[in-house]
């Protein structure tokens, strides 16, 4: 799979960036001509992960997220969103419906969601390091071309 464009923005693990992220990703995809549902369903999976990172990562501290955003002549688009929080002791565990380390309003439906509304997602996380959430979607429009 070949990159044919790039973009990677790092901001502080606050709530109100969550839409920032979401926008930002959903701006970088229009290149691809994605439908309505595609664009949407994209922003649904980043504003998960984007929020997992910020509730689960950091829990009660405020810490950086990095996102990097790559567009692949597949056509689609890869999506990593990573943390230097608590990481995740066990991620099978984690992967599973319901299951949350938050009390409260929290569902523990993150990771389903994400993994519903991509074509792939892969967890990677180190207790302690931190985790990385990889999220890939294939657009059906138009093949991006580099200018």
């Amino acid at each position: 799979m070949k990159i044919i464009n790039e973009m990677k923005l790092t901001f502080d693990a606050r709530s109100v960036n969550e839409g920032f992220s979401r926008a930002a990703v959903a701006a970088f995809a229009a290149l691809l001509d994605p439908t309505v549902e595609e664009l949407s369903d994209l922003r649904t999976a980043v504003s998960e992960a984007v929020t997992n990172a910020i509730v689960h990562g950091y829990r009660e501290q405020l810490g950086k997220i990095f996102l990097t955003a790559q567009i692949t002549d597949r056509p689609g688009i890869r999506i990593r969103i990573r943390d230097r929080g608590v990481g995740i002791e066990d991620v099978e565990q984690a992967r599973q419906p319901l299951f949350t380390t938050a009390a409260g309003e929290r569902a523990g439906l993150g990771f389903a969601v994400m993994e519903s509304f991509c074509d792939r997602m892969t967890v990677r996380s180190t207790p302690g390091v931190g985790t990385t959430v990889t999220l890939e979607k294939y657009i059906g429009g138009k093949p991006a071309r580099p200018d």
